[in-house]
């Protein structure tokens, strides 16, 4: 500092003040800063005391050792998920530009159609392809590609994922509200070479999309995945994002969600939380609610494409439209859920009815309530819940382009395996029947041991109703037969595996429903059709990596951090009551009991009783 200002002062003593300043300006024109290598080209960013490098997919983030800015390995996966997502989103919007997606790794696209009008596509596509197309490659900047939106980056790892591994994107705007996440996301972007393709943003989230709402302005992607509840960023997202545009959002608050907090489950999403078996798929259908209708108040309306239910949170992918003639009203969609306190049976109430006779449609009020004052199999009371989102979670055609894409390029992505595997049970589940029960939790309803999974599928089966698994729980029966036909088929399994009558009292549940007898004789014999095919190639469905499951500590860039120790003393108390006291272990521990003469056990206690 002392020499450029002696310079600067030598400068304005031969030449004046203007001249002076005129020619600093030009040698900083000339000057770059970090300078260049030898070869010309820019120099790399380089770490700063303390930070390290993690990698992940294609990217290199600098990470402070601190917890300054939030990182969570775990959600890898949703990642992945959303990356693979994205890039078949891309391939369907650009398509009909003219632009043609150019993915590492991929030779040719394998998709099988579904329906009629998948194959017109599919001819579509063809057509496009036989006529001159713009291509698209990752980590270029494609004039008709996405604008995408990144409303909370943290460290803006997801953003440079994007800008290194998904094709046809214009720019992607990574947004953070702290100014040392935002600081780090430029460095970022510039140490993987996305800088003409990232731009970091220091923005309130919400006020940053409100003032995107405008039709030219709006964003085709935006990703929300918040430390907590997305709740205060629906409305703003649900106007800033463009006709036929992708919103990704992600909730962690499953605790809320999933019946601890019915009341605050309410403030927030406008729908009553029930602590229930089936509480994982009920809060993929409360957030779609809330979306739903927060959409509907700016007369749009939402597209669910996939919604999963992983690890400690849900992840919802969901295209926006304009318009009330397309669209069903809101009513219609919605349901309330009458659960059982006593045996978990569920009913579905709509909120509306929906009778069409040709081309007219005809909405009217819904006709309830569908149960009694009472449960009609235990006599138990029942709960309210919801509203819920009561039509199908995912759009099946969609789900198997990316499923498609996904096993064709297994070595794009670090969690390929659980992808293919969760991907493929989400193909086979039924799309029209929400909720589902658990086999274990109806054999512990009545007291009597689990059947396998298989033979109670395929008693389902032989009854004539459809049945299959469900990616939010491992356990997990969706079946369109109603609560009668179930409790039918528990009460033939109870009688070839008797429960102890006597010890069932008059009022419990257990003992109102074995008091009656089947209605219909059940068939357990295993049939080929009963086990999916993701069962059978024992493809990754539910995996969890315990050890580092779950959110961390929010960021204190205030406190200035939490120590690098943070990880290890949580993989320290890990199992720390695993290692259990041994029998011959207690023989060295005296008898409180016998000690004050009270000890029953005698010779058999597991104490010492020498004094």
């Amino acid at each position: 500092i002392v020499f450029a200002n002696t310079v600067f002062v030598t400068k304005i003593l031969r030449r004046g003040l203007p001249a002076a300043r005129a020619g600093f300006r030009r040698d900083a024109q000339k000057k770059t800063w970090p300078p260049p290598c030898a070869n010309g080209e820019a120099r790399p960013v380089g770490l700063l005391p303390g930070e390290t490098v993690v990698k992940e997919g294609k990217a290199s983030i600098l990470f402070p050792s601190a917890n300054e800015v939030f990182y969570n390995p775990v959600q890898e996966f949703n990642r992945d998920l959303t990356c693979a997502v994205l890039t078949e989103f891309a391939r369907d919007v650009l398509a009909r530009r003219g632009v043609k997606l150019v993915v590492p790794g991929e030779t040719e696209r394998v998709v099988v159609s579904l329906s009629e009008e998948e194959e017109a596509d599919e001819a579509m596509e063809k057509k496009r392809a036989e006529s001159p197309t713009v291509t698209a490659a990752v980590g270029e900047r494609c004039e008709l590609g996405l604008r995408v939106l990144e409303g909370l980056s943290a460290s803006g790892l997801r953003s440079v994922r994007f800008a290194l591994e998904v094709p046809g994107l214009r720019s992607v705007t990574a947004n953070d509200f702290s100014t040392k996440a935002a600081a780090l996301i430029a460095r970022n972007a510039e140490y993987n070479g996305v800088g003409h393709l990232l731009h970091a943003s220091c923005r309130d989230a919400s006020m940053l999309m409100y003032e995107m709402r405008g039709k030219k302005e709006r964003y085709d992607v935006i990703d929300l995945d918040p430390y907590g509840s997305p709740s205060s960023f629906l409305d703003a997202a649900v106007q800033s994002v463009s006709e036929g545009g992708l919103l990704c959002v992600t909730c962690t608050d499953m605790a809320v969600m999933a019946g601890n907090s019915g009341e605050t489950c309410y403030s927030k999403y406008g729908s009553v939380s029930i602590k229930a078996k089936y509480c994982h798929e009920m809060a993929l259908r409360i957030i779609l609610h809330s979306l739903d209708q927060r959409a509907g108040v700016y007369q749009r309306y939402i597209q669910p494409l996939l919604c999963v239910s992983v690890d400690f949170y849900i992840r919802v992918f969901v295209r926006v439209f304009t318009g009330q003639a397309t669209p069903s009203p809101c009513g219609s969609k919605q349901a309330l859920v009458y659960n059982c306190v006593g045996c978990g049976s569920f009913h579905l109430q709509r909120m509306g009815r929906r009778t069409s006779n040709g081309k007219n449609v005809k909405y009217s009020p819904a006709i309830g309530p569908p149960v009694g004052p009472e449960c009609q199999h235990c006599g138990q009371r029942h709960q309210l819940g919801g509203p819920i989102w009561a039509e199908p979670i995912h759009d099946l055609p969609f789900v198997q382009k990316v499923l498609s894409a996904v096993s064709g390029n297994p070595s794009r992505f670090g969690t390929s395996k659980r992808i293919e595997g969760v991907l493929s049970m989400v193909t086979e589940e039924l799309d029209d029947v929400p909720l589902y029960y658990t086999v274990d939790s109806l054999s512990g309803t009545i007291h009597c041991n689990t059947p396998p999974l298989l033979q109670f599928r395929s008693a389902l089966l032989h009854a004539g109703h459809k049945v299959s698994l469900s990616h939010a729980c491992k356990n997990a029966i969706k079946t369109d037969a109603p609560p009668a036909v179930i409790w039918d088929i528990m009460r033939c399994w109870e009688k070839t595996n008797p429960v102890k009558r006597e010890k069932l009292t008059e009022t419990s549940p257990a003992f109102k429903i074995l008091s009656r007898e089947p209605g219909t004789d059940a068939c357990f014999t295993v049939r080929e059709d009963a086990n999916p095919q993701s069962r059978k190639l024992h493809l990754t469905r539910f995996k969890r990596t315990r050890s580092l499951l779950g959110p961390k500590l929010a960021p204190k860039p205030d406190s200035g951090g939490i120590g690098t120790d943070l990880q290890d003393k949580s993989k320290k108390c890990q199992n720390k009551r695993k290692n259990q006291i041994t029998e011959s272990e207690l023989k060295n521990i005296q008898c409180k009991r016998f000690k004050q003469g009270t000890c029953a056990h005698g010779d058999k206690c597991c104490y010492s009783h020498d004094p």
